[in-house]
């Protein structure tokens, strides 16, 4: 069994930062592309940002040069620093990952989402 845990979401004001964090664990052999997502309320969901196994990353237009994912591949954990929040960056945030199990299947899995509140 898999599990993404999140960790990192709450509310913060216009301009603050937060970093987000989903460890995989579980029976994992190799996990290749993670990323996150959000929904906001009423919206579908969208990719915030993506990191391949080998670095090469990914931004949503809407949030380049303000947020940064990252990944500690020895964790199996990603990460999503992001700056100068926005009330529009309000939204539940999840994570995914693409992973290959030890009988050499392809899947993928969801974390459970967490909030994130840009407000003041």
């Amino acid at each position: 069994q898999v599990q993404l845990v999140e960790s990192g979401g709450g509310l913060v004001q216009p301009g603050g930062s937060l970093r987000l964090s989903c460890a995989a664990s579980g029976s994992i052999f190799r996990v290749n592309a993670m990323g996150w997502y959000r929904q906001a309320p009423g919206k579908e969901r969208e990719l915030v940002a993506a990191i391949t196994s080998g670095g090469s990353t990914n931004y949503a237009d809407s949030v380049k040069g303000r947020f940064t994912i990252s990944r500690d591949t020895a964790k199996n954990t990603v990460y999503l620093q992001m700056n100068s929040l926005k009330p529009e960056d309000t939204a539940v945030y999840y994570c995914n990952a693409e992973m290959i199990d030890y009988g050499l299947r392809p899947f993928g899995s969801w974390g459970q989402g967490t909030q994130v509140t840009v407000s003041s």
